[in-house]
């Protein structure tokens, strides 16, 4: 009889790893978008091997990535709010031409920041960008539910019962589109200012909510997130978060999660 074998040890699992085109953008190096164009036109490469597949599994603590020949490294976490001004776009680079917030950057010396969140190319105001993949993710993510504010002017002059109604929400093509808080800012003879609350942001959600109550948008303006305000910083213009705003958006989505 054979003497029995010892069991064979098994190896621990190894940490997950992500495409390489995530790896890129998660290091603050460029958008996954600019990473996947790179990366199929073999400008990375990896432990000496040029990559051509964005999705490759890549481990940046234990393989050397190179980027245009030059090793990639962490950067600095960067966090800036833009004040947006109507008619900009919120992309990296824009098909039709259109000027895009990248543009409002130039020569800033900033190293690449991807939007935080949306604004569309008509609606203005608050935007904030940053290299911090994690940080943003927490902030932007439906279940963390961040209070969004915005100032709205709309060609009507809503009353108590419309307001409740967005309040209420309505179904538009499948998607549940409420207002978290709406009130009523002042109004003249034809028009109105309204500030809406959102806990969460669907694609237009503001513009398709009051449209469903035949209301159309004027202006929209994002005012504040969480706690932070756009305050007194001039259009087009922009600035770094101080570590306090950084830390107070984090506790907002914190707070968020767990109230829900």
């Amino acid at each position: 009889m054979r003497p029995s074998r010892p069991a064979a040890r098994q190896s621990k699992p190894s940490a997950p790893r992500h495409g390489l085109a995530r790896v890129l953008s998660k290091m603050g190096v460029c958008s996954r978008s600019q990473a996947e164009k790179a990366i199929r036109e073999g400008r990375v490469s990896v432990d000496g091997k040029v990559v051509l597949d964005p999705e490759r599994p890549a481990d940046p603590d234990r393989q050397r990535i190179l980027f245009d020949n030059e090793p990639i490294a962490a950067n600095t976490r960067v966090y800036i709010v833009l004040n947006k001004p109507r008619g900009i776009v919120v992309s990296a680079a824009d098909e039709r031409g259109r000027d895009t917030v990248y543009d409002l950057l130039k020569d800033a010396g900033l190293p690449w920041l991807g939007p935080v969140g949306r604004l569309d190319k008509a609606s203005e105001g608050l935007l904030l960008l940053s290299n911090d993949s994690v940080w943003a993710a927490r902030l932007t993510e439906p279940r963390h539910h961040v209070d969004k504010t915005y100032h709205v002017q709309v060609n009507d002059i809503p009353d108590q019962a419309l307001l409740d109604q967005l309040l209420e929400g309505v179904v538009e093509e499948g998607e549940r589109l409420a207002a978290r808080r709406a009130t009523l800012l002042r109004h003249g003879e034809k028009n109105a200012w309204l500030e809406i609350v959102l806990d969460e942001g669907r694609n237009r959600h503001i513009r398709r909510l009051l449209a469903a109550h035949g209301i159309e948008v004027l202006r929209l303006i994002r005012v504040a997130i969480g706690s932070m305000p756009l305050g007194e910083l001039p259009k087009g213009q922009w600035r770094h978060l101080m570590d306090a705003e950084v830390q107070a958006l984090a506790a907002a989505s914190s707070a968020g999660a767990a109230s829900k």
